[in-house]
C-alpha cells in the first residue's frame, strides 16, 4: 500500500501535466459547424446565468457549475470584469452582473484612494488584482472538472450611462487620469488612444492566464452593435488575440457577436471560427451564414415574455437548422440562489428555471445521440402534413439519420421523401425526454407517411436506418 501510495504522489505531476496540455475545445475537423470537445463532437447547449460569476464576489461558482452539470448542460457564459451594471438595468431583478456595493471584482487592482463609484476603492490600471485571477483561474477550472465549456467575454458596450458610471476604465474610477472621453469611445480606434493599451493588455493578461484550459473560447466583444463599437476595434482585439497566443502549444478559439436576429456575415476575420447571434428565431441566422463553415451560435435570449415556449422552441429551430451553440439567459441563478431557483417577477426579460434546465437537457440528449458530424440541413424532406401556421427544421444524412422538429401541429399524415431502407422510427415528448416507438418500416423509397398523434402540437422525430 506504502508503495501505491508512493507511486500516486509521484504520477500525480505528471497526470497534471497531462491534464494541462489537453487540447482546447476546436472546431471538429470533418463537420466545422461543430465542436471537438475531449475527443468528441460537440454541440453546447446551456440555460445560465447572466455573466457575473466571477466579477460577482457574492456568486458562489462552484454550487452553480454544480447545478448545471448535475442539469446536464455544458456551457456557461461569464465577463470579464471591465464591465458590470447597476441594479435594475434592463428591468432584471436581482442581476448577477450588478454585484453589490463594493462586490464588484475587476482584473485590475485597486488603490488606495477612495471613491470608486460602486463601493471601496478607485482602480490602478497599471496593476492586476492577483485574487481576481485566482477566482478566473478556478472558476474555468471548476467549470473544466464538470465538463462545462466558458466563453468568456471581454468586453461590452457601455449602452448607457449609468454602466460607464461604474466602469473601471472611466477615469472617475481609476487613478491614471485614464478614460476621459464619451462612453460611446472606448471602442474605437480613432478615439481610444489612451484605453487602447489597457484593453489590449488585459486580453493578453488574460489568455496568459489561462493559456492551458481545455475548456474555455474567448468573444472579443458583446451586443458590439450597440455603443460605438467600430469593427477596426474588433479586429484589432482578435489580432491581439491571435498574437498573444502564438507561441501557445494550443490556441482558443474566438467567437465575434454579429447581431440582434440575424445579418449575413461579410469579410469575417479570420481568427474567427465563432459567429454568435442574439434573439435569432426563427434561425435565419444560420441559413444566411451556413456557408462559413463555422460555428454558429445562439448565445443570448429574451425579452419574449418569462414563459418557457418560446425559448425552447427556439432552441430545437436553431440547432436543428444546423446550430452548433445554444445559451438560453437564465435569470433564476442569482447570487444566494445558485442553484437556478430564483421565482423572479413577471417583468423579467426572460425565462430560467430547473424545469426549462431539464427541457434543454432533452435537446442536448437528443442531438447528441445522432452522428451529427455527418448530417447537414435538409429542407426537401418533409413533403405535407404540416399545419397552417406549423414550423419544421429537418437536420439529416440522408439514407441514414433524420432529426426533425415541428412546432404548430398537423394538418394530416407527416409526408417524407425518404430513400429506401428500413427505419426505426420514434416519437419524442420535447418537454419530458419520453420516446415513443412508432414503428421500424420497411420503406420501398419515395413518400413515406406517418400518422401520428396529431394533439401534439410541438414534438420531435428520431429516424434511424437499421439497414
Amino acid at each position: 500500500m506504502k508503495m501505491i501510495a508512493r507511486f500516486a504522489r509521484l504520477a500525480l505531476p505528471f497526470i497534471l501535466l497531462a491534464n494541462a496540455r489537453a487540447e482546447p475545445l476546436a472546431l471538429l475537423p470533418e463537420n466545422p459547424h461543430y465542436f471537438l470537445f475531449r475527443g468528441k463532437p460537440t454541440v453546447l447547449i446551456t440555460s445560465g446565468e447572466h455573466y457575473g460569476a466571477v466579477l460577482n464576489a457574492d456568486f458562489d461558482y462552484v454550487k452553480y457549475l454544480d447545478t448545471l452539470a448535475a442539469d446536464g448542460l455544458n456551457l456557461t457564459r461569464t465577463f470579464s470584469g471591465a464591465y458590470c451594471e447597476p441594479a435594475g438595468a434592463f428591468n432584471i431583478a436581482e442581476n448577477t452582473l450588478a454585484p453589490k456595493p463594493g462586490r464588484f471584482l475587476s482584473p485590475w487592482a485597486r488603490s488606495g484612494e477612495p471613491g470608486c463609484a460602486n463601493g471601496g476603492y478607485k482602480f490602478d490600471l497599471t496593476k492586476w488584482d492577483d485574487a481576481y485571477f485566482a477566482r478566473l483561474r478556478d472558476f474555468v477550472s471548476q467549470a473544466g472538472k464538470r465538463g462545462v465549456v466558458v466563453e468568456l467575454d471581454f468586453f461590452c458596450p457601455m449602452y448607457e450611462d449609468k454602466q460607464w458610471a461604474l466602469s473601471p476604465m472611466n477615469a472617475v474610477n481609476n487613478v491614471n487620469s485614464l478614460g476621459k472621453i464619451g462612453k460611446h469611445d472606448i471602442h474605437d480606434l480613432a478615439k481610444n488612444a489612451e484605453l487602447q493599451p489597457v484593453q489590449e493588455a488585459l486580453v493578453r493578461k488574460i489568455a496568459g492566464e489561462l493559456r492551458d484550459a481545455d475548456n474555455v473560447y474567448y468573444e472579443i466583444c458583446n451586443e458590439p452593435y450597440f455603443g460605438g463599437v467600430t469593427m477596426a476595434w474588433q479586429h484589432r482585439i482578435a489580432d491581439v488575440l491571435t498574437d498573444a497566443e502564438k507561441d501557445f502549444p494550443q490556441r482558443h478559439l474566438i467567437s465575434q457577436n454579429i447581431a440582434n436576429g440575424s445579418v449575413k456575415v461579410a469579410q469575417p476575420h479570420s481568427a474567427v471560427s465563432i459567429f454568435n447571434f442574439h434573439y435569432a428565431n426563427p434561425p435565419t441566422a444560420v441559413a444566411e451564414n451556413f456557408a462559413l463553415n463555422k460555428v454558429i451560435g445562439l448565445n443570448e435570449t429574451g425579452f419574449k415574455g418569462t414563459a418557457d415556449d418560446y425559448y425552447r422552441a427556439e432552441a430545437w429551430e436553431f440547432v436543428l437548422a444546423g446550430g452548433g451553440l445554444y445559451n438560453n439567459l437564465d435569470y433564476s441563478f442569482t447570487a444566494g440562489h445558485e442553484d437556478g431557483t430564483f421565482a423572479y417577477p413577471p417583468t423579467q426579460p426572460g425565462t430560467g428555471s430547473p424545469g426549462f434546465r431539464r427541457q434543454m437537457k432533452v435537446l442536448k440528449d437528443f442531438i447528441h445521440g445522432f452522428d451529427f458530424a455527418r448530417m447537414k440541413p435538409d429542407h426537401e424532406v418533409i413533403k405535407s402534413g404540416l399545419g397552417e401556421k406549423a414550423h419544421a427544421q429537418v437536420l439529416a444524412q440522408r439514407r441514414r439519420q433524420y432529426a426533425i422538429y415541428v412546432k404548430g401541429g398537423l394538418s394530416g399524415p407527416l409526408g417524407l421523401e425518404m430513400p429506401a431502407g428500413k427505419y426505426r422510427i420514434e416519437q419524442l415528448d420535447v418537454l419530458t425526454g419520453e420516446a415513443k416507438l412508432i414503428g421500424t418500416v420497411d420503406h420501398a423509397g419515395g413518400d413515406l407517411a406517418l400518422n401520428l398523434a396529431r394533439e401534439r402540437s410541438e414534438f420531435a422525430l428520431r429516424i434511424v436506418r437499421e439497414q
